[in-house]
């Protein structure tokens, strides 16, 4: 939980887990010694072909040999940027019986722990973390918006860079949208060889994805407010 004094600028390690698992079009599932590829997540994510709960909630499965499972999601950035890998997740539980990857019921699945990997952090998640994890409203459209973004008014994206702090050298090469939840939205800088991630906040959090254009409307009029101080690189 967040302290209620404290203004969220970015979602927690829960919130980010809910949101991958939300928007997967795909998933790897290990288990019983096989790989498979499940790929007809859209419109559905991860959670509509697997159901999930604790042990604690599970008294049938307990008389029954379990078998491990291992589910895998990888984050990819919709926008063209530099190394669009953005994170890892890796759900661990058991099954009451082996992975049948044909099956188009949703899968009952004791829950171990959730793993988010990327360039920062680490980082596990419990059960109890994740239930409690609000789910993102931008999560599922969060890749439509970033297209539109880029796609529509590529021009504009630049100009964000006024909002950046420090203020970005004049070696940046290139600053593209690489994402965006109900917090804020997130550039990557590119430089000849290296590149960075800044995040500008919103206003306020988003509650509703129709709030979502307003609150990057506002950002552009706060970077236009600001003085032309320094070189903007398409």
């Amino acid at each position: 939980m967040r302290s209620s004094s404290a203004r969220a600028m970015a979602p927690t390690v829960a919130e980010r887990v809910r949101s991958v698992l939300a928007a997967a079009h795909s998933m790897t599932v290990v288990s019983d010694g096989l790989c498979a590829e499940v790929r007809r997540l859209d419109g559905e994510g991860a959670m509509g072909h697997f159901h999930l709960h604790s042990s604690i909630e599970d008294g049938g499965m307990q008389a029954v040999e379990r078998v491990p499972v291992r589910l895998e999601f990888t984050d990819i950035a919709p926008t063209p940027v530099r190394d669009r890998l953005r994170a890892r997740v890796t759900l661990t539980g058991l099954l009451a019986a082996p992975y049948d990857h044909g099956s188009t019921e949703s899968t009952c699945m004791e829950f171990g722990q959730a793993l988010l990997e990327n360039a920062e952090e680490r980082s596990h998640v419990t059960y109890q973390e994740l239930e409690a994890a609000e789910l993102d409203p931008i999560a599922t459209s969060e890749a439509s918006m970033l297209t539109h973004l880029l796609d529509d008014h590529r021009d504009l994206v630049p100009l964000l860079l006024r909002l950046v702090r420090p203020r970005p050298d004049s070696d940046v090469l290139r600053v593209l949208p690489v994402g965006v939840d109900r917090y804020g939205l997130t550039l990557r800088l590119e430089r000849l060889r290296t590149h960075r991630d800044v995040r500008l906040p919103f206003r306020r959090p988003v509650t509703h994805i129709d709030q979502t254009g307003p609150q990057i409307r506002a950002l552009l009029s706060a970077a236009r407010r600001l003085s032309h101080t320094g070189r903007l690189l398409a």
